[in-house]
Formats: structure tokens, sequence, C-alpha cells
């Protein structure tokens, strides 16, 4: 990557020197050259290593993504997270929200957290209580292995130097890493740190934010699942950037041209009130210019050669597929049985066409397999018109396909796709979607909208034939009949009443316009408000909250319970319990009577209300609470859980403790 080929430009000094950002990596100094690209009205900084009074291989580090072993990973990390706020700092922002994306950026907490105990004159528990109200950590991975660990000796060899310098000895910054009660050999996980450093954690999707809540859980040893503080906010696409030419007209002429500026609520009935030759027409326009666009560059995108002219058939059903070939996406589940896909393309009456495209990582032999299989395919049964991969798989490319294709595929493998967003953007365009029931799909699919793959279950490799045939069934049953059965003016109604639903409740839904608004209506403005009230006179807050987690720790052993007394009539469950505090404040804790939750409905949580201390007792209390028999007694728990006003439990403080 050469910066001077790129619509970039040197950050500059006051003095018009090239700003530069130093890190100390053992036994030599890092330096880090700072560029600006504009983004719209958005400034994007990047970092260079690429400086010649770097050692050789160090100008290299900023080169490649995901190359190179750990050590390179933990040198990008680090010129990411601490280099990245430097040069925050160094151009005068002082931001009072840090949104970390995923676990490679998480040693901004670390940096934020020392440069505020150094502005400040605080100590760096102090810090990173005050700063960590505002970070945002938004998880993108389902899996566990999808997250950074670095050996202990990694970190102590690269942040040795920078954990002196913050006040922190390296057993105490190791554990930001570390589940609870860990070894000394543990791996450090940049996404525990991540959630250790940040005021808020979210997943992208809502069975993203399942799936990750069960992911943290070890985070909060004996906390139900259901309570792990993992939210989700569903990512969206930019529409602006993914509307085909006819659909851009369309949806100017029922809702204007500033409709992605404005509110999104009038947007469903301005959709609604479109006539299915609107609708139809707009379709059909959009599948003839992909048609169109793949015939003109087939000289060099097509892998198998043909005749261009009869290539794919604007009047044809067209299915889309389009993305990176990983195992996990399962992107030959449609090959499992090939004689009939073979009669579901090519039937006399109601043919279907293909249009695939993507790339398998380099070393992803499994994913280069999967591709070779398609190709071997249209070799085989002679599809070459009918199935067509485009090579070269880019973003123009994706952009034809969304805006071209009738119906979108997807088949991961559940809980595989943490979100997913290919599908949400053939939304505006009046593309269907059929789907697994997997990351914004699981959310968004109702039998008005599209077709959903799946029994919303997990599943391991032998239930893939199952799905193979359920996807055949759902093609041949239900999308082709819904696409060429016409009325008298030969549209597919029932197809586009599901492009009316799908275009009028889901492409708002699923926009950027959304999620952006919901992030800083949810996240950034409370966090902001936050962060400055815990920062705010000397970092009170902060310390006062700091004092109350190092008072808790140190004393919740001590904590213990008496006799518990429970009864219950046709009126009222009556449920009392002594509790013995010992020296922990009884402001500092909240006694609980708790239940998990039933089918489909949220767990249970009530307050109990302390009474008079109990006689003879140092610090002891009765508690006690009175609620409906809505469910059995013996559902119920009593627990003791920390409580501060304004800090987060569990996640700044994991205590707990059960009566049983």
């Amino acid at each position: 990557n050469d910066p001077s080929y790129m619509p970039v430009l040197p950050v500059r000094t006051g003095d018009g020197e090239w700003l530069s950002i130093e890190l100390d990596f053992p036994d030599r100094t890092l330096r880090l050259r700072a560029w600006q690209a504009s983004v719209g009205r958005v400034n994007l900084y990047l970092l260079d290593s690429n400086d010649p009074l770097n050692d050789p291989a160090d100008r290299g580090i900023t080169s490649e993504l995901y190359g190179g072993g750990t050590e390179l990973r933990i040198q990008q990390e680090i010129v990411l997270g601490i280099g990245g706020y430097r040069l925050l700092r160094a151009l005068g922002q002082a931001p009072q929200v840090c949104h970390l994306n995923e676990g490679h950026a998480a040693f901004v907490v670390l940096e934020r957290a020392r440069d505020f105990a150094q502005t400040a004159d605080v100590d760096f528990t102090t810090a990173l209580t005050a700063t960590r109200a505002g970070n945002l950590f938004t998880t993108h991975t389902p899996v566990d292995a999808g997250f950074d660990r670095f050996a202990p000796a990694l970190l102590e060899k690269y942040l040795a130097g920078w954990a002196q310098q913050a006040g922190i000895g390296m057993e105490d910054l190791l554990a930001l890493g570390r589940p609870p009660g860990t070894g000394t050999n543990e791996p450090f996980n940049m996404a525990w740190l991540g959630i250790h450093g940040s005021g808020a954690v979210n997943g992208v999707s809502r069975l993203h934010g399942e799936v990750s809540r069960h992911l943290f859980q070890g985070l909060f040893p004996r906390w139900p699942v259901y309570e792990v503080p993992v939210a989700h906010v569903t990512n969206g696409v930019h529409i602006p950037s993914w509307d085909s030419p006819a659909a851009d007209r369309l949806w100017t002429e029922a809702c204007g041209k500033d409709r992605w500026r404005d509110e999104l609520q009038a947007l469903e009935a301005a959709i609604d009130a479109l006539s299915d030759e609107q609708l139809w027409a707009m379709r059909t326009e959009n599948r003839n210019h992909l048609v169109q666009w793949i015939r003109s560059r087939r000289a060099h995108q097509q892998v198998i050669p043909g005749d261009g002219a009869g290539l794919l058939d604007p009047n044809t059903l067209t299915l889309g597929f389009a993305r990176r070939f990983a195992t996990y996406k399962r992107p030959a589940l449609l090959l499992h049985d090939r004689d009939r896909l073979h009669r579901l393309l090519t039937r006399h009456d109601r043919p279907v066409q293909l249009v695939l495209a993507g790339k398998a990582h380099p070393k992803d032999r499994d994913g280069q397999r999967m591709l070779r299989e398609w190709i071997q395919f249209i070799r085989d049964y002679g599809l070459g018109n009918h199935v067509v991969f485009v090579a070269d798989y880019d973003l123009l490319t994706a952009a034809r396909l969304v805006g071209g294709v009738d119906l979108w595929l997807n088949t991961p493998r559940r809980p595989w796709e943490a979100c997913g967003t290919s599908g949400m953007k053939v939304l505006v365009n009046g593309g269907l979607n059929l789907s697994e029931l997997d990351g914004w799909w699981a959310e968004a699919w109702t039998p008005e909208v599209g077709w959903a793959l799946g029994d919303g279950r997990e599943h391991d490799e032998q239930w893939d034939a199952h799905e193979a045939t359920q996807l055949y069934d759902l093609l041949e049953r239900q999308v082709v009949p819904a696409f060429y059965d016409r009325d008298a003016q030969g549209i597919p109604t029932r197809w586009t009443a599901m492009m009316r639903r799908s275009m009028a409740t889901l492409t708002p839904a699923f926009s950027s316009n959304r999620m952006v608004r919901q992030y800083t209506q949810s996240y950034y403005l409370p966090m902001a408000q936050s962060v400055s009230e815990r920062c705010a006179d000397g970092a009170a807050l902060a310390k006062a909250i700091a004092q109350w987690n190092e008072g808790l720790y140190g004393l919740w052993d001590a904590i213990r319970f008496g006799s518990l007394m429970a009864g219950s009539d046709d009126r009222e469950h009556r449920v009392t319990v002594q509790v013995y505090l010992d020296g922990i404040d009884p402001d500092d804790v909240r006694v609980q009577l708790y239940a998990d939750p039933l089918e489909g409905s949220e767990p249970e949580c009530h307050d109990m209300v302390r009474g008079q201390p109990l006689a003879g007792a140092v610090n002891g209390y009765l508690y006690e609470i009175v609620l409906p028999p809505t469910r059995p007694l013996g559902d119920y728990t009593v627990r003791v859980v920390p409580h501060h006003p304004l800090a987060r439990v569990p996640l700044e403080n994991n205590l707990i403790l059960w009566q049983r």
C-alpha cells in the first residue's frame, strides 16, 4: 500500500512538520506517521510504521492486516489502541466516548486510563474507573476462538515499561485480560480486556447478544447467563450506498429525496402505497441491468467461457449468493443433491438462474475446495448460461448483485453468523431473502417478507442434509411459484406483496440510520454524561466507586445467611431471611428474590425490604418480601448482590452470593 497513490494526506503539526507518534518497543522506539483521509464530513486518521527511522522489520508492521504471527499481531494492536489514542490527544482531541469494535482496539482502554491518571493526578484504578464509563465494547464474533489471545510473556515484553509508567503492576494488568480465579499462565484475552475496561458491552444482533452472554459468562461466575451484561444493537447498512438507480427513483417518488435524513417512521406508509405495477417495473429493470452488466463483462469476469448473448435471461427468477467462501457459511449446501438442483435450474416453463461471487482466504483450503465444487458443477452439467460465477468480487460487483437479484440466499451454520449484512442490502432494491434463521434474519423474518431456513436451533454437520432438502423444498414449492404465478397483467402479485412488506418494514429497520440513532440514544449520549460525572471534581465519583469496589471485594466472603422462612396461600407468597453483613454497609448491597425465566419470559428479580436490625447481632438484618403467587414458591432463591446507584453491576462488580 503506497499512500502516495491514495486519497490521503500527511497530518501536519502547527509548524508544518509531519505529525509522528512514538511508542516504546523492546530496546527501541517505534515511530508512526499520521495520515488523514476525508470521508464526507468525517476525518479518518491512519497510522503508518513505514518510517525510515524505524528498524527495517518494524516498517512493515502496518503493511498487512491479519498477517504474520502473534507477535506482529500484538504490535499492530498496540499501534491501534495505544498509538491511536495518543494520536487523538496529539490532535487536541479528548473523546468522551471511545467505541471499540472487537478486541483489536482494546488497548485503548489502558492508554486512555493512563492519560487521565497523568492529567488528573490520580492512581490507575481510579482512572480506569472514571474512563471506562466512556468506553463501549462491541463484539463481532460468535465463537470464543475469534478472540485474540497473547501469552503473558509477550504482554510483559511489550507492556512492562508502559505499565511502570502507568502505575499498574504487571499482574494487575494481566488480570484485566483474564477471567477471575485463573492461573498465571492463562493467556491474555483482548475481549476480556475490552469488557473489563468498558462501561457497556453489546453484540451486533439479538441472537448474537444471546450467544455472547454465554461466551462471556466466565467473567461473571455464579451470575445467571440472562444477566451477563451484554446487550445488542443490530447492524445496519448505509442504504444510499446500495440502492440501484431504479430503486432510487422509486423511493424518491414515494418518500422524497431527503428520506434518509429525516425520521424513518413515515417511510412504511409511503412504500405501502406503491402499486404492484411500480414495484414490478423496478424489479424487472434491476434484474435486466444485472444481466446486461454480467454479459458485458463476461470476457474478463466469467470463469467458464460461453456465448455472452445467451448468458442469463432478464425474465428469469434470479438468485444471488455472494460472500466469503468459508466452511461455516456452507456455500456448498445447495450442491447437496446436484441432480435436483439441475432440475430446479433448467425447468422449461419456470427456470431459475443463479449468480455466484466471492473469494476464499488464501489459507482456507476448505473454502477454496467449495469454490471449485461450484465451478465443477457448472461444467459437469453444462450450466454455463444458467449459473454464473463472477470473478474478482469487489464492492462494485456486490452493488450490482444486491441491486439485481430477485432472491438473496444465505446459508450459514447457526449461530456462527454474528449478524451478516449482505441480505440487508437487497431490501431497498426490492430483493427478497431466503436465509438461515441466524444473525439479523433471526429477528427480521416473518412469512410476509421472505423465507426462513432451519428450525431456529443449533445443529451439527449431520443436520446439513436435512436443511439442504428443506432448501430445495422452499425453492420448488414456495419461491418459484410465488415468482411465476402471474395475474392478467403478467405481475406476480404474491411476490410484489412480499416485496412491498420487505421494503416498507425491513429497509428502515436495518439501515445505518436506525443503527446510529440507537447507538447514540442508548450509549453515546448517556455514556458521555456518565464519564463526565466520573471525571469531574478530581474524579471524586470515580474514587468513591473504586473505594466501594475495593471494600466489597475485601469483605464479601464474610456475608452469611441465617434462617429463611417462606409461606404461601392463594393470595401471596411471603419470604423472610436473616442476613449478616459483617463490615459491609447495608446500603452497599441489595438482597433479592430471584427466579429463572419461564419459556419466553424475562427472569424475575425483586428487591427485598430491609427491616429492623436483628437483636444481638452485629450488622444483621431481617429482609422480607410479599409477592403474588404467579409461579411456585420453590422457583425463587434469595441472593445478595452489590449495589451502588452510579455503578454498573455486574459489569463493574461481579460479586454475588446465593442462599442456596
